[in-house]
């Protein structure tokens, strides 16, 4: 029974939201119920600049229960810069994160509780099943993250995982690291700490549909490799020693052909053209895309060498942001108006 538990302090749950007006109001009496496992509770709810009511289904919930706070993103920014907003404001001796959309189940958070008794600072529930998935779904999903974790040099739960619980200890590390294009879930298990998994069901959507496209998989992914592997930069290495040594083994054949009157190819004076431009395509082919490789490189430099915040909040919702933890030398949350006092821009 819950109510032999031992109840913690505080217990903060972090969720992202983009366009989750319908899925809320199912969630939220869910989250709520969960007082029952901590002394304090609060649900943040970070609004990644919805274009539906979400944000306006969370001032109506916020204004009946103070227990309910909200974030409002001033600009798109991503599920996973909206979790690090979320835990910036977290106040919890634990933060539990989870979707907004009622995929994860808030019931499951006594099983990481009990996990998390036992010493272990980070808690994964993994994904055992996933209802209402289509094929192509799960199957970018599981080459995601074998991937990650053939290349990469982070090791993630195989089956894939968003929904964890994080001691205070582990949220105060994160959100003091100020890189921007990155996998939240990566830098988690980069950090270390005690790590364990559960696993769980992940249920169908309620309502609507995901905001999960492919397009932000493949960013996902491509931000993922880039910040914890060195495996593209090398493959590029190795095409071009490739590629050199290929053309040097070219050469000298070409070499032995004339030497020897023809005996490899035969008279070469006038043939040949269709094989050249092959090779003069796929060379500048090839090179193009390492140059690619290295300049997405060099834009995540340029990325956190700009120092921007990585995240600027337009309004809240029973929560005053001056109170959130920030980085040793960069703020991890403003409010655009802060901006507008301060002059810049104008």
């Amino acid at each position: 029974m819950a109510s032999s538990v031992e109840r913690i302090p505080r217990l903060s749950f972090v969720l992202p939201a983009y366009g989750e007006a319908d899925n809320l109001p199912k969630l939220l009496p869910r989250l709520l119920a969960q007082a029952e496992l901590c002394d304090e509770l609060e649900i943040i709810v970070v609004d990644d600049h919805s274009h539906d009511r979400t944000f306006a289904v969370l001032k109506e919930w916020g204004a009946k229960d103070p227990r309910i706070k909200a974030l409002r993103l001033a600009r798109n920014s991503g599920s996973h810069m909206a979790i690090l907003c979320g835990l910036s404001a977290a106040t919890g001796d634990v933060a539990v994160v989870l979707a907004a959309d009622g995929q994860d189940p808030p019931e499951f958070t006594a099983e990481l509780l009990d996990a998390w008794r036992k010493g272990h600072h980070v808690v994964w529930a993994v994904r055992s099943a996933r209802e209402g998935e289509t094929a192509t779904t799960r199957l970018f999903s599981r080459l995601y993250y074998a991937t990650m974790n053939r290349w990469s040099s982070v090791r993630l739960p195989p089956a894939g995982a968003d929904f964890l619980l994080l001691d205070r200890r582990v949220v105060k590390a994160l959100v003091e690291i100020p890189e921007r294009n990155t996998s939240l879930l990566a830098l988690i298990t980069w950090l270390g700490f005690s790590q364990t998994e559960l696993p769980y069901v992940k249920e169908a959507r309620a309502s609507g549909r995901s905001k999960w496209t492919f397009r932000k998989k493949v960013r996902l992914a491509i931000d993922s490799l880039l910040g914890f592997s060195t495996a593209p930069l090398r493959l590029a290495t190795s095409v071009g020693l490739c590629f050199g040594g290929a053309g040097f083994l070219y050469a000298g054949a070409l070499f032995v052909n004339k030497v020897s009157g023809g005996a490899l190819f035969g008279d070469t004076s006038t043939e040949g053209w269709n094989a050249l431009m092959i090779v003069v395509l796929v060379s500048s082919g090839m090179t193009m895309t390492m140059l690619g490789v290295v300049g997405e490189y060099l834009w995540r430099a340029l990325e956190e060498v700009r120092g921007r915040p990585r995240f600027l909040a337009e309004d809240e919702v029973n929560i005053v942001l001056d109170q959130a933890p920030r980085a040793s030398s960069r703020p991890l949350l403003a409010r655009s108006s802060d901006t507008k006092a301060s002059g810049v821009g104008a």
